[in-house]
């Protein structure tokens, strides 16, 4: 192997599946390890064979089933574990057993309660025999970074001595820092005579928010291979994450010139297949794979990605398998990209409709969390449609509930003069529409009421459309319009058909005035 190159030992299926509520189904356990094969990992760590007999079918099923990586099944130093991992990944095409144990002052006083030269004697008696099993044998010292320095060197050289390939430095509990694991990983390497025998990897938890960094420090130091999750799923704050890792390596090859052999396109694909399988959502602000990872909402982030993209992001969506950047339309979000968001949806508006438009579109940002395209339509769409009207809705005040009757205080523009008015009603739609008819007296007969939700959510725009006919002529008028409180939209929907039948008399006496 390649001194640039990193392998990638994915524990998903065994560390991830620790994480506390995590367990996955026989079934899902081998999809999972089947697009973790797909995506290049490595070493797949299936399960820990000796914890159940369902762990031990599903790593069994795996290691027949996975065709390139390396299959790989835990087990403790003792005898019973070691038999048992070793004839779980028997029929694999590569199979390794990874043995560990606790080498720490304490871990071995109060969790084995042994002596430090015991715990050299099962360190070289369960690789031997791990051995006697399979060629590949990976020995971990369990809290390897609260290890005293010369034990774990002892513990190295005996592990590889007796037949170890692979040699884990744990960060059991996410103590260390980078330059701490860095430095320990060159010492270690440095001191221990057979060091070149084997492979050294790094295993980080994220207690302190650092397995990441640690990770990549530890490579750093001369690790070649890494111990991570798919989104960083386990124990306690969790694992390193794939995602993480792999794409720090591919961006970032002036500070870690290294290579891995991971299709990071697919990298979107498992972090979804994982959080299903687990029912783990993934935090929207995750890098890498989180919802927000490729979303800008600032203004001044929008500008700047409309000008060009690497003003704000330092990878391709695409190249972890996201579709396309987003720009999310929301209170943040600033004129430049309203505008392209207006031309994405096929607008095309004067300056002073645009200012109109983004003015009530701030306005709506204040009164709803999120903002879909089919809001930001249907708010184009009634700027354009009632720019000219002579009626407007200003104000509307409904008190309902079960003491009826409801009551409904309305205030309309009615050419540029501000009217007030107080109604009752059986509901508060009807007293909403007989406040319209106080300051609106008319004739015409409601045919239809009607309402939609714009959106999902609670907080959705209610779409409303008010069908008015007029009682002298049969002609029938349409009147729509969309706001989060139904009431108003509907107040808004009956105004616009209003001035529609208004509108219409107008342009009808105007006809009739020229025939004659």
């Amino acid at each position: 192997m390649s001194n640039d190159r990193v392998l990638i030992f994915d524990t998903t299926l065994r560390d991830g599946e620790q994480c506390p509520g995590a367990t996955m189904t026989f079934e899902e356990k081998l999809e999972v390890a089947d697009l973790l094969d797909e995506l290049g990992v490595d070493i797949i760590e299936a399960g820990f064979p000796i914890a159940s007999d369902g762990d031990f079918e599903a790593v069994s099923a795996i290691a027949k089933r996975i065709k390139n990586a390396t299959v790989c099944g835990l087990a403790r130093a003792g005898n019973n574990d070691i038999d048992r991992a070793g004839e779980a990944v028997k029929h694999a095409r590569r199979g390794r057993i990874h043995t560990f144990i606790s080498t720490s002052p304490v871990h071995m006083k109060w969790k084995l309660q042994k002596e430090p030269d015991e715990v050299l004697q099962l360190v070289i008696r369960s690789v031997i025999r791990a051995r006697n099993l399979v060629e590949d044998v990976e020995w971990s010292a369990e809290d390897g970074t609260r290890t005293e320095f010369e034990f774990l060197c002892r513990c190295v050289e005996a592990a590889i001595k007796a037949g170890a390939t692979t040699i884990n430095i744990p960060d059991t509990v996410g103590y260390t820092t980078p330059e701490e694991y860095l430095n320990l990983f060159r010492s270690v390497r440095e001191n221990v005579p057979n060091s070149d025998k084997a492979i050294f990897s790094v295993h980080c938890h994220n207690d302190l928010g650092m397995a990441v960094a640690n990770s990549l420090a530890g490579v750093k130091g001369g690790a070649r291979q890494v111990e991570c999750t798919v989104n960083g799923i386990g124990e306690r704050a969790g694992n390193a994450a794939l995602e993480e890792i792999v794409m720090a390596i591919k961006t970032r090859g002036d500070a870690f010139p290294y290579d891995t052999r991971i299709e990071s396109t697919m990298l979107n694909r498992a972090s979804k297949l994982v959080a299903a399988a687990t029912s783990f959502p993934v935090q929207y602000n995750k890098a890498i794979v989180g919802r927000n990872a490729f979303a800008h909402e600032s203004g001044i982030h929008q500008d700047g990605m409309l000008k060009h993209t690497q003003t704000y992001e330092i990878m391709t969506p695409e190249s972890v398998g996201v579709s396309k950047t987003s720009l999310v339309m929301g209170k943040h979000s600033g004129r430049a990209a309203f505008k392209d968001k207006l031309k994405s949806l096929n607008y095309s508006l004067g300056e002073n409709q645009l200012e109109d438009a983004f003015v009530r579109f701030k306005a709506l940002c204040d009164r709803k969390k999120h903002i879909y395209d089919e809001d930001i339509e249907a708010l184009v769409d009634e700027g354009i449609a009632t720019a000219q009207d002579r009626v407007k809705v200003l104000s509307l005040l409904v008190v309902a509930g079960t003491m009826g009757p409801q009551l409904a205080t309305l205030t309309l523009d009615i050419d540029g003069q501000h009217k007030t008015v107080q109604s009752t009603g059986n509901g508060p739609v009807d007293a909403t529409f007989n406040a319209i008819h106080a300051l609106l007296p008319h004739e015409a007969k409601l045919a239809l009421y009607q309402v939609n939700a714009v959106t999902e959510g609670t907080d959705a725009q209610a779409e409303v459309a008010v069908r008015l006919e007029d009682t002298k002529s049969g002609r029938l008028v349409t009147g729509k319009s969309a706001d989060p409180d139904t009431l108003v939209a509907s107040a808004k929907a009956y105004i616009v058909a209003l001035n529609k039948l208004s509108a219409e008399r107008v342009q009808g006496f105007h006809a009739q005035h020229v025939s004659l």
